[in-house]
């Protein structure tokens, strides 16, 4: 069903302060502190250069508190000004008096990122839109900025004060990103089909298993192909790997996958074999011989050909997260074997998350997918059904601001209105 929401073409936002939030959340290297890769960043430049003649304050989270990859946006903006070719101003602050100031100060055509909105304690809670629009983030960004700009799709799923907040305080639009994801997944499921197929990998094991329960939930999920991290949890639930995998919460998720395949064991699909890193190489070991000896980094030959099965079998399939590292070239036979497989598949291809749209164009196949997108989470909960609180908020946007009730406020500000 078509989303009501006002886009870019909607809104003159000429020489505007607009607030666009974007989502540039960035895989970080652990010891260097890089940015391993700019898919997102290319997404939010692309609307950024559609702003040319505004005032562009840019503001996106980066990681979660107490995480490595939780940091400062200071070369995010460096790598968006590589991007654009032009100069990009970054301020350390979101909503306190050096931002507000920066914010005042800037011409048409600047460019400016906040820091992390996550350095500020309520962008890491989930609101009500009414008790967003109340938030300090929101409240004192509001008196600065003209209009706001959702273009964090990969966000969507999240009703934190930046996504819900400004949507009936300030004009509000959606950007590039969001409306051509909008617009192309309804063209997809429009034509979906089963048997629904979905490869889960990477390492994100909450994400998976909250995506599994969504999928099946709405009926898009016939066969799970489990891969990646999520894989070696659902391979310790079944008894067939009894070590430590090292992850947070790790008994929870095992107890969780173990009531997964209590409830529907036909449906879950795991490894047979994998490789692990020994002595800086690659080795193939069966799941029935895995004992620890080495970091499982990949999924092994026997596993990508019963996959492949699947895949080529089915209607519909959706991947999420890698089956393994695939950056390096020894473990990437399973992110490359699975992503031409459903490349080569009659089925409709959706694939999800910025790893696997990099490993697409490493291996030259991004025009092979039905859909490729950046989100993650947000497209889990698109496919099974459930509502956005970034599309809630643009839809209530248009509403609110509709080009008639625009040209209305329009009318009203002017000189004299309203008079007899």
């Amino acid at each position: 069903m078509a989303i009501r929401m006002l886009t870019l073409e909607d809104l003159d936002l000429s020489g505007k302060r607009v607030f666009l939030r974007v989502d540039i959340n960035t895989p970080i290297h652990p010891e260097t502190g890089a940015l391993i890769e700019q898919a997102r960043l290319e997404e939010a430049a692309q609307t950024i250069a559609r702003l040319s003649k505004s005032k562009v304050v840019v503001g996106s989270h980066q990681g979660r508190v107490g995480r490595p990859d939780y940091t400062s946006l200071a070369k995010h903006a460096e790598a968006l000004s590589g991007i654009l070719g032009k100069a990009v101003s970054f301020v350390p602050d979101v909503f306190g008096p050096e931002a507000l100031r920066e914010i005042d100060s800037m011409e048409a055509g600047e460019i400016l990122v906040l820091d992390n909105l996550r350095f500020t304690a309520e962008e890491n809670q989930e609101y009500r839109p009414v008790d967003a629009e109340r938030t300090f983030l929101v409240s004192r960004l509001k008196g600065h900025v003209d209009a706001c700009v959702l273009d964090a799709f990969s966000t969507a799923h999240r009703s934190s004060p930046t996504i819900v907040g400004f949507a009936e305080l300030v004009p509000t639009c959606a950007g590039l990103t969001v409306a051509k994801e909008l617009r192309m997944l309804d063209k997809v499921l429009g034509v979906e089909k089963g048997p629904y197929v979905t490869v889960l990998g990477g390492a994100k094991v909450s994400d998976r298993l909250e995506a599994i329960d969504a999928l099946v939930a709405n009926n898009r999920a016939d066969r799970v192909l489990l891969c990646g991290v999520v894989g070696l949890v659902f391979l310790k639930a079944a008894g067939m790997y009894r070590g430590s995998l090292g992850i947070e919460s790790e008994q929870k998720h095992v107890m969780k996958a173990r009531q997964l395949i209590d409830e529907d064991p036909e449906r879950f699909a795991m490894p047979v074999d994998v490789a692990i890193k020994v002595d800086g190489g690659r080795r193939d070991v069966d799941v029935k011989s895995l004992a620890g000896q080495g970091a499982v980094l990949d999924i092994g030959p026997k596993t990508v050909e019963k996959y492949e099965k699947f895949i080529k079998g089915a209607g519909t399939v959706f991947m999420s997260g890698p089956p393994g590292a695939f950056e390096w070239k020894e473990f990437s036979f399973g992110t490359e074997s699975l992503l031409k497989a459903m490349a080569s598949s009659l089925a409709t291809t959706i694939i999800s998350g910025g790893h696997l749209s990099s490993a697409l164009r490493k291996y030259g196949i991004h025009d092979q997918v039905d859909h490729i997108s950046t989100a993650g989470g947000a497209l889990v909960q698109y496919l099974a059904g459930r509502r956005l609180p970034l599309v809630d908020a643009l839809e209530r946007a248009s509403d609110k601001w509709g080009p008639r009730k625009l040209q209305a406020v329009s009318q009203a500000e002017k000189p004299g209105a309203g008079r007899a």
